[in-house]
């Protein structure tokens, strides 16, 4: 039945899609009180008042919304920047770490990649959490997996050695620096000025492989217009002390958020003591 909705929503117009979405995000800010405290928090640690990012609420919504679309659907446009780090990085066969926080569309961002590059460089590996319904999560392995262009694992020990495997052969991974990791798989690091737990993943797969470090988020046009694809590569020379590291990349995912802080998931539990 779920698997059904998704195909059937899989051809609306992205419009329609972001549309109601948008109404969607607005239903959940009104309805969930612990959510809009959440979101009105996490705003103001980051120096927002909430008129400022009220767009968020909306966006939220259309990321949900869109999700059939993107993974069952006719391809959406897409614009790519003028400057793309990612042919340099390849060339120089060190295997790509592609970082991206709950900004804009993460979805839209490891498929573009990987249509473009995958033919000549191998899958894009990433991770996700599953879901605890099984119904939904045999819907998210199959949408997430895009034979010959993207490898989506389940986080697990031996998912950890996959990515390793996959950055020494030269090929690429795309992690979300900013999600919560559970207890002992991260630090306690910076993120807009208070202690947040961070996944050290990300660090140490860099650290150990000297796989390039690229940014990346895909940001929502208006009007179901489709995407534009944000690139560029890691601003500074990646520490080696890890906890100095983690800090950094921190510090990369906030100056990607404050290029479009309407689009970012101001709601989500950043700062939530991690599960065990």
């Amino acid at each position: 039945m779920i698997a059904a909705l998704f195909r059937f929503a899989s051809g609306w117009p992205l419009w329609l899609l972001h549309a109601l979405g948008s109404t969607l995000g607005w239903l959940t800010w009104l309805a969930s009180p612990t959510y809009r405290r959440r979101f009105i928090d996490n705003a103001r640690q980051a120096g927002y008042a909430f008129a400022q990012v009220r767009g968020a609420a909306g966006q939220a919504g259309r990321m949900a919304l869109e999700a059939p679309r993107l993974w069952f659907g006719a391809p959406v446009p897409v614009q790519w920047p003028a400057a793309n780090p990612i042919d340099a990085a390849y060339a120089a066969g060190r295997g790509i770490v592609f970082l991206t926080p709950h900004l804009g569309c993460f979805e839209i961002t490891v498929q573009t990649v990987a249509q473009r590059y995958a033919a000549r460089f191998g899958p894009i590996t990433i991770l996700y959490r599953p879901s605890r319904q099984p119904l939904l999560e045999q819907v998210l392995e199959q949408a997430r997996q895009r034979q010959g262009q993207v490898q989506a694992l389940a986080a697990t020990p031996a998912s950890v050695r996959a990515l390793l495997k996959a950055l020494r052969a030269g090929q690429a991974v795309g992690l979300l620096p900013d999600q919560v990791p559970p207890q002992g798989q991260g630090l306690w690091a910076p993120f807009f000025d208070k202690p947040a737990y961070t996944m050290t993943l990300a660090a140490r797969l860099a650290q150990q492989t000297g796989a390039a470090i690229i940014l990346a988020w895909g940001e929502r046009l208006p009007r179901g217009a489709g995407y534009r694809l944000h690139l560029s590569d890691f601003p500074e020379t990646l520490a080696s002390d890890l906890p100095a590291a983690v800090a950094q990349i921190n510090h990369a995912m906030e100056n990607l958020i404050r290029q479009c802080p309407n689009q970012y998931l101001w709601g989500y539990g950043r700062y939530k003591t991690p599960r065990s």
